[in-house]
């Protein structure tokens, strides 16, 4: 067993004296005091109106999009647009995290996500809206989320001490799932009383703060020790061989991939609450409050796990756990069931994610954290995005030339997906040794 986080042969913040003695004073530090920063107020508020516009993102292009074609497979290609976009995006924007100011890069990112969703909203509105619209847009906005989202995560160290860092991540993950349990109800209300263009006018005007609010911070938002040498794929390639040779960030990364891939469901929701339940855009909406609720209370159980030092196998728990319960949500056989077993699914996966973020943080030195986030970013979102197509395409069915799928159906879709992310869990706990026995602190 080892008393230090594991890391990489160079530097680690995490071994130094001055952070061992702040993780020692980590745990006595209250789960609200990250609010007691200024900048840490003005970011956590730029991050709720982007995770804001993410949500109703999400559920206005597939909603729109499935109103039109009907077809789970058509929402599968979602994951396809956003898969193009977002790999070199990601592994672009963690190196433009670690060279230049991640304020100003979070604001510019932002500000193209807003004129892309004003954009989405006039055509909807002017009734000329079809799906390769969709696709287009999904393009942009992928792109310009991902290219600001290192960034992101890497100013949370800097808007607040090392002492902190463990309640702020907690904090990040806990306001804005409570801000997701709210987007999918507003949408829900305005889409009653409006109708669907005036969700996308909404979701534009959401943008908006996230794209001030960077500039109001005033720590200094440029990275610390960067000396920016070589060219973009030479300073991406040292961040991959820096993961590569750290002693958790492997097992953490192929964790999520396992936990993703065969069971991503947020944006089949649509087909999901129809294949399974017979229900439609009101069904999708409930289901999507209570994995949103269930995400709030996870995130809130992880400032109890403060004091459980074997942070790794905590990920593995939670993780062969939310395995069992996709299991569960295609085997369930009535609505009200489904809603409660996505609840534990939210919950179990907003632990694994907080969890997984502040090991990364708190075990990379700053001038690797952008391009550390951004490839565990981009091991998240293609995980997503190639879930979004297995889902997708299992569900639905695909035909390739002269090879015709037809399709398992939803049920079987995510019953299967369960069993293979449990499988996954179980080989990722018995062959990452770094990752049983990490501790923190």
């Amino acid at each position: 067993m080892t008393n230090s986080p594991p890391s990489a042969p160079s530097e680690d913040s995490a071994s130094s004296d001055e952070g061992v003695e702040a993780d020692s004073q980590a745990h006595r530090v209250a789960a609200w005091a990250p609010f007691a920063f200024p900048d840490y107020r003005l970011f956590w508020f730029g991050s709720v109106a982007a995770m804001f516009t993410n949500q109703l993102v999400v559920l206005i292009t597939s909603i729109a999009l499935f109103e039109v074609t009907r077809d789970a497979t058509d929402l599968g290609k979602l994951g396809i647009v956003r898969l193009a976009v977002q790999i070199p995006g990601l592994l672009w924007g963690g190196t433009l995290a670690d060279e230049m100011d991640r304020k100003r890069l979070m604001a510019v990112t932002q500000g193209i996500t807003a004129a892309a969703l004003a954009v989405l909203a006039v055509l909807a509105m002017s009734g000329a809206l079809v799906p390769w619209h969709i696709y287009m847009i999904t393009a942009v906005l992928s792109g310009s989320v991902v290219l600001g989202q290192p960034a992101r995560a890497a100013l949370t160290a800097v808007v607040v001490p090392r002492t902190h860092l463990l309640h702020a991540v907690t904090a990040n993950t806990f306001t804005q799932q409570i801000g997701s349990i709210v987007a999918p109800l507003t949408f829900l209300a305005v889409y009653a009383q409006w109708g669907l263009n005036a969700v996308f006018v909404l979701t534009a005007l959401t943008a908006i703060p996230s794209a001030l609010m960077p500039t109001m911070i005033k720590a200094d938002g440029k990275p610390v020790g960067v000396t920016v040498s070589g060219s973009v794929p030479r300073r991406v390639w040292e961040g991959f061989q820096y993961v590569r040779g750290h002693g958790i960030l492997p097992g953490l990364f192929i964790l999520d991939i396992g936990m993703t891939v065969f069971t991503f469901y947020r944006d089949l929701l649509p087909a999901l609450a129809s294949g399974l339940f017979g229900g439609g855009v009101a069904e999708v909406t409930w289901l999507t409050t209570s994995n949103s609720i269930g995400a709030v209370v996870g995130a809130a159980a992880v400032v109890f796990f403060a004091r459980y030092r074997a942070k790794g196998m905590l990920v593995v728990y939670v993780t062969l756990a939310f395995s069992v319960f996709v299991f569960l949500f295609g085997s369930v056989p009535s609505f009200w069931l489904g809603m409660v077993v996505i609840f534990g699914m939210g919950a179990f996966d907003a632990v694994s994610m907080t969890t997984r973020q502040a090991m990364m943080q708190l075990t990379t030195p700053d001038q690797m954290l952008g391009r550390t986030l951004s490839l565990g970013s981009l091991v998240a979102t293609t995980a997503n995005n190639f879930g979004t197509m297995w889902v997708g395409f299992l569900a639905g069915g695909i035909s390739l030339g002269a090879i015709e799928f037809g399709g398992l159906g939803e049920a079987r879709t995510m019953q299967l997906g369960g069993l293979l992310a449990l499988g996954c869990t179980f080989v990722v706990w018995w062959a990452m040794r770094g990752l049983r026995e990490y501790r923190y602190p």
